[in-house]
């Protein structure tokens, strides 16, 4: 093989509950990537198309990506080619930086004939990730390589595990058309967590994990619930109470902010729910002088895939 063409999905982290430990991949949005071997050495971002994004191999997450991979890969005397085509708009919250670390190292080792485990791929994600956001963190990588639900175990050693998905499960994504830095969003949180929150948030990530193995949408429902991080980052986002509240109003499992933000996300049993919720949080944000955009999808059960 030498050309692969790829589809990125978008992702949702943290999940209300996981912080850094949590994501989910969804159906739609995603990105394309064209990536093709070439008798040139090294990795080169020929185009970049719906953003505009650096194409500096180092200054840009796909490329560094890739990099972290080559790094750990015998001698080859050829170089990788990269075309990109974002549909996931930077700074959204639903794993744009993700979603090109993910495309690129899934493409380039299928090119290289499945040298590397999908543990390997995690772990060079992370490295386009660390250069988007400023932290190692895997959950959107994850999903976007593995498909559904992810559960980051562990950091140190690299320790992923792939969740159940519910069939009736969707979520529901409003971005609003402002920009909230990933770099930010982690400036406003407390290095320090009080013991009666961090009990709380345990037990809630425990409930949340078990209602996906047992199908259990009430157990989902009262599990998705953050006691730490969002009550620091939701004043970042205008109107985020409101559309959380009128997202549970008309039967939403739960909502929240999907990653750091500025997107908030909800999941619902069923499509139909699921695109209510999207036409209440467009009521709500109708009302403030802010574009948006509204994405409904299923969660995807497989990740990256060649198109």
């Amino acid at each position: 093989m030498e050309e692969i063409k790829v589809f990125c999905p978008a992702t949702i982290a943290n999940i209300a509950c996981g912080f850094d430990v949590l994501g989910l991949c969804l159906d739609n949005p995603g990105d394309e990537m064209i990536i093709k071997k070439t008798s040139k050495k090294g990795v080169h971002i020929t185009k970049i198309e719906g953003q505009d994004l650096p194409l500096e191999t180092e200054k840009n997450v796909a490329g560094v990506a890739a990099l972290a991979l080559l790094n750990e890969y015998k001698p080859i005397d050829f170089g990788f080619e990269i075309e990109i085509y974002k549909k996931i708009k930077p700074g959204s919250g639903i794993g744009s930086s993700a979603a090109s670390a993910a495309g690129v190292v899934f493409g380039i080792n299928k090119l290289l004939n499945n040298a590397f485990n999908s543990n390997d791929l995690i772990k060079f994600g992370m490295q386009g990730e660390q250069l988007a956001s400023g932290a190692l963190h895997a959950d959107n990588v994850a999903p976007a390589l593995l498909g559904g639900f992810t559960l980051v175990r562990s950091y140190s050693p690299l320790d992923v595990l792939k969740l159940p998905t519910p069939n009736q499960l969707h979520a529901t994504v409003i971005h609003p058309q402002i920009e909230v830095k990933t770099a930010d969003a982690r400036s406003v949180l407390k290095h320090n967590v009080p013991l009666k929150k961090a009990i709380v948030q345990w037990g809630n990530v425990g409930g949340l994990i078990s209602g996906l193995y047992t199908n259990d949408y009430d157990l989902i429902s009262r599990s998705l619930h953050d006691e730490i991080v969002e009550p620091l980052r939701s004043v970042l986002i205008p109107g985020f109470a409101m559309v959380k509240q009128a997202s549970i109003n008309v039967g939403a499992l739960g909502s929240g902010i999907s990653g750091s933000g500025p997107s908030i996300f909800a999941l619902s049993k069923g499509e139909e729910t699921a695109k209510l919720v999207g036409k209440k949080m467009s009521e709500v944000y109708k009302n403030f002088n802010v574009d948006f955009d509204v994405h409904v999808s299923k969660i995807k059960t497989t990740g990256v895939h060649e198109i």
